[in-house]
């Protein structure tokens, strides 16, 4: 069991941040149906993943200093030479860690939130 099952990234501008997303993670996100004035597109993830959404919604705001997501990538690389062109910066460049642990980076996304990013590789 692991100690988180779902995250919600809050947006201010829910089609602006579903293109940073999809761009940076090169992926296709999908909406999800809306509950009440809550708005959601599904990030990606399988059955054995922790699932998450970016959201829209009145009682959420984006955060710089809040909780730190991390999100998985195959390639480190790869994904953060694509977060500047799709609006967002790079706040921590990729950081090797360990080899048990592989590497992390921080971006912040186009709403205002850090993120961060993990490699095995």
């Amino acid at each position: 069991m692991h100690a988180a099952n779902w995250f919600e990234l809050p947006t201010h501008d829910l089609a602006r941040a579903t293109r940073f997303y999809a761009a940076v993670l090169a992926t296709e996100l999908t909406e999800d149906d809306s509950v009440g004035d809550v708005q959601m597109v599904m990030l990606p993830h399988g059955k054995s993943r922790v699932g998450g959404a970016l959201v829209k919604c009145r009682h959420m705001q984006p955060e710089a200093t809040g909780t730190l997501v991390y999100l998985n990538t195959p390639d480190l690389d790869a994904v953060l030479g694509r977060v500047e062109a799709a609006g967002g910066a790079i706040l921590m460049p990729k950081t090797f860690l360990r080899e048990d642990i592989g590497s992390i980076a921080i971006m912040r996304d186009t709403e205002g939130n850090s993120v961060g990013l993990h490699s095995r590789g």
